[in-house]
């Protein structure tokens, strides 16, 4: 039996399909229908029927997507892809493929699959961090996707900034969920360079920037020294409740090697220990990850209160 995984994103679809140790045995990505919800099943299934096609092996159905599934109603929520929100694409694949389908948050997807065979593999408790466009989160328990009556288990992001004072972290930020000064608004790929071009006047990449703190400019390593800064803060505060043996950073920044360094020792000031013994570690798998998780949801032995594939 193979695994395909499918990781629905705002652009593109893209499918992989593992062997039981983890081997690509195929790959295909295509363009994704956002015109209407009927037209996205339609060209959803398609692919799927494709790779059915060209494959002599049964295979089982997972998707990662950026949103999530109500628990109680099935109902996706809070997906870029808005031709989503609202719909129970759970039952409306399982009834136009006629096999089980297992869906999860991406994040929970990209943390599943460095938890299994990834950079966190061998730890009981590995914490996923994505800091790119967004920040998001999913937490891994000895093998399991931790999910909770609010499908919200790792959205760290949209917790306040720990400890925010104007003098140290500058003015309020409004995030788009309605909060504000939001994580994600700090230490996010878009906010990090939103809030140094904001205050310089300039329109500078995030990559830009680390370059030039790493260069020595004064302006810009004093906005990376406060990304560190507020990175371990937030960071802290999920040790401090959830003390992980691993974390495992993903997206844009995490191929940011300084934050290897940087990190560790920032925390300690600010955990309730010590020392501080959790790993922090890239991810091995980049942006593959997300798909591979989504492959590997149908293994899961159970996944919250909702273990129960949805069939036709």
């Amino acid at each position: 039996m193979f695994h395909l995984g499918l990781d629905i994103g705002g652009t593109k679809m893209e499918a992989v399909l593992l062997d039981k140790n983890g081997d690509i045995r195929f790959r295909e990505r295509r363009p994704t229908y956002k015109a209407d919800y009927r037209g996205f099943i339609h060209h959803l299934v398609a692919m799927i029927e494709h790779i059915r096609a060209e494959q002599t092996t049964d295979f089982t159905l997972g998707i990662g997507l950026p949103g999530a599934i109500d628990p109680e109603t099935g109902l996706i929520k809070n997906c870029n892809c808005q031709v989503l929100n609202g719909e129970n694409l759970e039952k409306d694949l399982a009834l136009s493929l006629d096999q089980p389908v297992f869906l999860a948050n991406d994040a929970d997807c990209f943390t599943l699959s460095e938890a299994i065979d990834g950079a966190g593999k061998g730890y009981g408790t590995v914490f996923g961090v994505i800091v790119g466009t967004g920040c998001g989160g999913g937490v891994v328990v000895n093998g399991q996707l931790l999910s909770g009556p609010n499908a919200i288990a790792g959205e760290w992001g949209h917790n306040p900034l720990p400890g925010w004072i104007a003098e140290r972290d500058g003015p309020v930020q409004h995030c788009y969920c309605l909060h504000q000064n939001c994580i994600e608004s700090f230490i996010s790929g878009t906010g990090f360079s939103r809030r140094f071009n904001a205050k310089q006047g300039t329109q500078l990449s995030t990559e830009s920037i680390i370059a030039a703190a790493h260069a020595g400019e004064s302006l810009a390593a004093a906005h990376y020294q406060h990304f560190i800064d507020a990175f371990a803060r937030s960071l802290a505060g999920v040790i401090n409740t959830l003390d992980p043996h691993a974390i495992v950073i993903g997206g844009g920044l995490s191929n940011v090697v300084s934050l290897y360094r940087d990190l560790p020792i920032a925390i300690k000031k600010y955990i309730f220990s010590p020392s501080c013994r959790t790993v922090i570690v890239k991810a091995k798998f980049g942006d593959a990850s997300g798909v591979r998780g989504a492959a590997w949801l149908p293994t899961l032995r159970s996944y919250g209160v909702r273990n129960r594939p949805i069939t036709a």
